[in-house]
Order: structure tokens, then sequence, then C-alpha cells
């Protein structure tokens, strides 16, 4: 084992994760109360599911965060995200997930959600303001979400209407020109009944940053920078104890630029025409529930997404002046300028989905025992995809796409108290998937999917806080296309991948909720395994270097995932999570083209069995502190106002940038601090991003793209650099 994590994330799991004999007596007296978990089939606490779950709350996500989810992947054990985007949209969740669409149908391993609303694949408008927690599902969600769950859910949930939380301004500044304001408000009041309320919820942020780059070519810090607006509004009525209705509404403009690759692997880039990475989405969500006297609770959630994308960027990441100097260049500059590739990819994407779910109350068990919940669910997609390339000026590539799935499902769940503290829960999901694809080189198909998955868990309950499971569950991911003139027929198309996950966890938390802890260990095995690789077909042409997925025969992804957390005392606070991921594939090897030094072309066979998928680091983990102080600040209105103290560290191993090469990332790790002043109306906290500046690759190609030879070498996408900023928080009352 890395010792690394022998001497820093071991010692630190079992300070923090273990309950220890005679800490009771030093604990604050305030008790915590028990994560609800909302983004399940039954809504329950966290430690009462049979699975293994990450919540990040409103108080995680402030102290660790400042903008985007971005900001605190590293705190959930096993995930991680593919660079290539200004912001993360490609997830993987236990080495599973994708790394680009730049081709091809939209098939994501990892179903990411805002509100209800489905944003799989797309998942930059995921900003932090006003959020109140994130829930991470690791593995097939199977029953629940089906096709675009196969490795897991993320699912954002913003403030509740109803919450009576008031409203908050809030306004940054820091270093890399980064400065941002927010303001959200809200009101709950009653109707006059006992269970008769309503409120609402408004939220607007804008949030701008330079993009941590300079270009040297056009002397600008801006060309990767981030302009990013974020509209919010929220409407619930609740008009009994029988009856509720959410409506929301949102809006999220990412006009974002792209200048993130150079040469040299630096952060100064030489491009003459940087891109752009612009998002707007909007959504909309109306959830409705009814409690029905005959048969128990009816739910309905309807929602559409309209996402417009622009994702460009400089091919050849230099311009001519810079080309002509180099030293192979030269002797003869006429075989290096001119020398100008950019690519655009215009991509539009809308989805329309109802879940209807109906979940049997109390009194109307099966067998008087067995609580149930059917559903059925449908989902209408289209996405349109339009690239151009254009070679010193003129038109290299031009192609356009359109996809039109529709994906209907029928799906149930049993939950049975067995003898003593034993319970058995079964769930079940039949889902089609119908699909519709052409584009203008006359390439077309029309495929229909049927797959089923499910779960089947077996728990224990010793006490009220402390749970074991064993769960067995079958997730899908439905097969898609792959798109370019460049592509042999052989690999346009692909086939459904399944997966199959056994795992074993134990969650416990105290009486008094000062500590927590949850540890489970897992086993997936993926038949027919989707594998995102990419060819150069041209060695002297960059825009020859197509993305495609292919099926592997069989693959295997086993491994650990430990988190917690313990009040040492009424000051201090720690928590540490740790991950732990092997990965294999089993039987997957393809021919791949490869030249020599003449540029011939030769014919090898590629056996990638035994190696570790991409995108999988053997371990990663995180540790964080927290210390509160009553202050000697007296204020104004009276009592006192509190320091606060946050610290978070999180290291990861290396691991493979792709399947199409053996280039591999270096262990990186960073460390962020936070510390203020908070009163009961306002809170002023200094704050450090990547405190000791430490390096990292956020992605990896492997390929030619320096003239006059080619030659392939790995370019690296860096990670940010040290960021200080200062944000001040004002929280409003009620209305």
């Amino acid at each position: 084992m890395n010792p690394y994590v022998r001497s820093f994330f071991i010692p630190a799991m079992l300070g923090a994760l273990a309950p220890v004999v005679g800490a009771a007596e030093r604990l604050a007296e305030a008790e915590l109360e028990p994560v609800v978990v909302t983004a399940v089939l039954r809504p329950a606490p966290a430690e009462q599911l049979p699975q293994s779950v990450t919540e990040l709350d409103s108080a995680r996500l402030e102290k660790s965060g400042v903008q985007h989810f971005a900001d605190v992947l590293s705190l959930v054990p096993n995930l991680s995200a593919a660079g290539g985007t200004s912001r993360p949209r490609y997830f993987q969740l236990r080495g599973i997930g994708e790394q680009e669409q730049y081709q091809g149908a939209p098939n994501p391993s990892v179903g990411f959600l805002i509100d209800g609303i489905d944003f799989s694949g797309v998942g930059m408008p995921a900003t932090l303001f006003d959020v109140q927690a994130i829930d991470v599902l690791r593995g097939p969600q199977g029953s629940a979400y089906g096709a675009n769950a196969l490795a897991g859910l993320i699912s954002v949930q913003t403030r509740d209407p109803l919450s009576g939380a008031g409203g908050e301004a809030e306004v940054t500044a820091g270093d890399h020109a980064t400065r941002s304001a927010g303001v959200a408000l809200g009101q709950a009041e009653s109707l006059g009944g006992a269970n008769s309320r309503v409120g609402w919820r408004l939220v607007a942020q804008q949030y701008k940053g330079d993009g941590f780059r300079h270009n040297a070519f056009l002397n600008r810090d801006d060309t990767n920078g981030y302009d990013e607006t974020t509209l919010r509004g929220r409407l619930a009525l609740q008009t009994s104890a029988d009856f509720r209705a959410d409506l929301t509404l949102m809006h999220v403009n990412l006009d974002n630029g792209y200048d993130g690759w150079s040469i040299d692997n630096s952060r100064i880039t030489q491009s003459d025409k940087p891109g752009r990475d612009a998002q707007r989405s909007d959504g909309a969500a109306l959830a409705l529930q009814w409690r029905l006297a005959e048969l128990g609770e009816l739910r309905s959630l309807t929602s559409v997404a309209d996402s417009n994308i622009l994702f460009s960027f400089d091919g050849d990441w230099g311009n001519d002046a810079f080309w002509a100097k180099q030293p192979d260049c030269r002797p003869n500059p006429s075989l290096c300028v001119p020398y100008d590739f950019t690519s655009s990819t215009h991509r539009t994407r809308r989805t329309v989905a109802q879940d209807l779910r109906l979940t049997g109350d109390a009194d109307h068990r099966i067998a008087g025992r067995a609580s149930w919940l059917v559903g059925l669910y449908t989902l209408r997609l289209s996405e349109g995809n339009d690239q151009l390339d254009l070679y010193n000026g003129a038109v290299y590539t031009q192609l356009g796409s359109r996809y039109r799935a529709r994906n209907t499902a029928v799906y149930g769940q049993l939950d049975m108290p067995l003898d003593g503290p034993w319970a058995l829960s079964a769930g079940l999901r039949g889902e089609q998937r119908q699909a519709h694809y052409n584009d203008t080189d006359a390439v077309a198909f029309n495929p229909t999917d049927r797959m089923w998955g499910g779960n089947l868990s077996l728990s224990r309950e010793r006490t009220p806080q402390s749970h074991d499971y064993l769960t067995l569950a079958r997730g899908f991911r439905a097969g898609g296309f792959n798109i370019g003139a460049s592509l042999p027929a052989s690999r346009r198309q692909f086939r459904p991948e399944y997966l199959w996950n056994l795992e074993l966890g134990h969650k416990q938390r105290s009486t008094d909720g000062r500590w927590n802890w949850q540890a489970d260990v897992f086993y997936m095995r993926r038949v027919d395994q989707q594998v995102s690789s990419s060819v150069q077909v041209d060695p002297t042409d960059p825009l020859t270097y197509e993305y495609y997925t292919d099926n592997a025969a069989r693959g295997e992804n086993y491994g650990l995932e430990a988190e917690g957390g313990l009040q040492v005392d009424p000051h201090w606070h720690v928590g540490a999570s740790l991950g732990l991921l092997g990965t294999r594939y089993i039987d997957f090897a393809y021919n791949m083209v490869t030249y020599d030094a003449a540029f011939n072309p030769h014919v090898e066979r590629r056996d990638l069995s035994g190696r570790a998928q991409e995108y999988a680091a053997p371990w990663q983990g995180s540790l964080s502190v927290d210390y509160e102080h009553a202050s000697k600040l007296a204020l104004a209105s009276g009592g006192f106002a509190k320091w606060q103290l946050h610290v978070d560290a999180a290291r990861s191993a290396g691991y493979y940038f792709s399947a199409s090469h053996d280039q591999r990332a270096a262990p990186h790790g960073s460390i962020n601090l936070r510390a203020g002043l908070v009163a009961t109306r306002w809170d002023a906290s200094l704050w450090v991003r990547n405190l000791f500046n430490q390096d990292s690759a956020l992605h990896g190609f492997y390929f030619g793209n320096e003239p006059p030879d080619f030659a392939n070498k790995l370019y690296l996408e860096r990670g940010d650099t040290r960021q200080i900023g200062l944000s001040l928080r004002y929280h409003f009352p009620e209305l």
C-alpha cells in the first residue's frame, strides 16, 4: 500500500471513525438529527438504506465549496470526474463513467438530477449557491433510475420553500479576477389550517473568474474564464396533510471560455483561437403528492430540461508564429505553417420525463406485513450535434446528427420485515429504449433495447442506530452509436452493458448523534462492458482524432468505502473518508493502426486483459477538521460572534487516462482552508483553495499534435493553482 495511505489516511480513519470509549463525557450536549436521503424510491435516514450513500449537507457545502459541485468532488469516496470541459459534466463512480461526449449518442452511466430534473451527461448547471444537500448513491440504481444510473446517482436538492429558512445575500472576491454576488429570498406561512402552508423561494447569483490561464499569444488572462449566472424559483403549496405541490423553475447560463491545453503542459497557452464551453440550461419540475385513503400515497413528478451547449477549442493549441520558431521547424518553416485547426460542436438536448408512483401505506400492506410501491416512468430525449472542423480556414469536417430516444419503464419494490431484527427488500425494473439516429453522412440506426435490473437486500437493525446490510443489485446501460466519418462501420454501434453488484455494509451512529460512521465492501461484474476509446486515423492530422465507444467482453470493479465523523468536544469536529478501488478488464483486445517514421500504417493487436480501467484511482481519501469557539467580540445586537476554522485535505492515487493508451495521471491532492467569524445574522470568512499550490492533471491525451513529425506525446490539462478569497454573507429573517 502507498506509504501516504499508511502514514496519513489509515490513522485518520481510525481516529475519526472509531467511537472511543469514554469520549461521551467530553461531547457537546446538542444532538444532531439523522440525515434523510430523498434520492431513493422510499426516502429514509442514510443509516437505514441498504446501499452506499454520501450526503453533503448545506453546512459542508458552504465550508468546503465556493461556487460549483467541482469544489467538493474529492470529499466523496470513489467519485471522480474527467476534465476536458470548463466544469465537470462527465463523472465516474467506482471507476465507471464517461470521459467525454464529443461524438455519439448520449449514454451516461452516472445519473445527475437537480431538484428531480434530469441533467445526466450535462451536469455543469450544478452551482452551489442556496443548495440544501447533495446525495451521491454508489452502485447501480437499477430499480429506481434504470438506464441512466448504471454506476450510481448524484442528486442535488436546493432549499425547500417550506423550510422557513429566510434568505441570504453573499458577495465574494478573490484573486484570479474572482468575484460573485448572490441573493436568496424566501417566505413560508400558514394558510390557517393545521397542516396548510405555502412557501416560495427566489435565487439569483452571478460568478466570474479568469480560469487560471494566461494566453501568451493574445496577452489575455480570461480565455479560460468563468461567467456563470444562476436563476432559480421554487413554490410549494401544502393544503393539508394529504396534499402537497412543488413547482421548480431554473435557468443556469455558463458562458465560459475554454483554453485549458498547452503544448508544454503548462498553464501558459499559445492558442490564437481560444474555445468556448458555453451551456445554457433551463429546467422545470412539478411534483404532486396525494395521500389516498384507499391505497396510500400517489406521487407524480413531471420534469423538462432544455440545454443549449457550444463546445469549441483550438485544435492545434498554437499559432503560426509559435510553430515557426520551434527548433524542428526553423530550417524550413513551410513544413510547419500554416497550421491552424479549430473544432466546434453545437449541441442541443431536451428531456421530458414523467414518473408516476404509488406507495402503499401502513393500512395497505401485502399479507399485513410487506410494504410496497409500483411505478411507471417515461423519458423522451432529443439531441442534436452539429460538428464543424476547420483547417486553415476551410471546412475540413462537417457533420450534423439527430438523435431521439424514448425510455419506458415499469418498476416496483417490496419491503418485508422478517423475524427479529431482519428485513428483506426487493426491487425490479423493466425498461425499453427505442432510439432513432441519423446524420448528414447518411448513417441511420433504429435499435430497440429491452433491459431489466433490480436489487435484493437483506438488512439487520441491531439497534435503531446500527444497521448491517447485504445487497445484490443488477444495473443496465443502453447501447448507442458512434459518429465520425473516419470510423469504420464495425465501430458505429455498441450493445447494452449490464452490471452485477454485491455489497456488504455497516452503518452506525451514536444515540446522541455525536459520532457516525459507515463502511462497505463491494464486488461488481461488468458484462458487455462499454469502453470509451479513441484513435488518430491520420498521424499528420490531429483532427482525425476520433472518439468512440466499444464493448469489451467483461470487467470487474471491487473495493471498500468508509466515511464518518466525530464531535470530539464542543469545539472540535473531525471527519474522514476513504475509498479503495481495484479494477481490471477481462478478455478485452482490439486492433489498432500504428505508423512508422515514414507514416506507413501497421495493424497491431492491443490486449488490455488484466489492465486497470481508466479513471479508477486505487485509493482516494479526505480528512476534515472543524474548530469553533465563541469570541470576545460583543455585538451591538447582543450576544457574541463565533470564530470558525475549517480545513479539508484530499489525496488521490494516479490512474489511467484512457483505454487507447497506457499514460497515467500522477498522484495528486490539495488542502483547502476557511477561517472566519460567524454571528446570528452575518458571517465573514477568508478562504484558500489548494493552500500549498499542489499540481494535478484533470485530463490527458496521448497523440501527435506538433509539426513537422507529429510524434505521439502526453498532453495534460492542469488543475487550478492556489486561490485566495473573501466571502461576506448576511442572513435575512423570514419576511
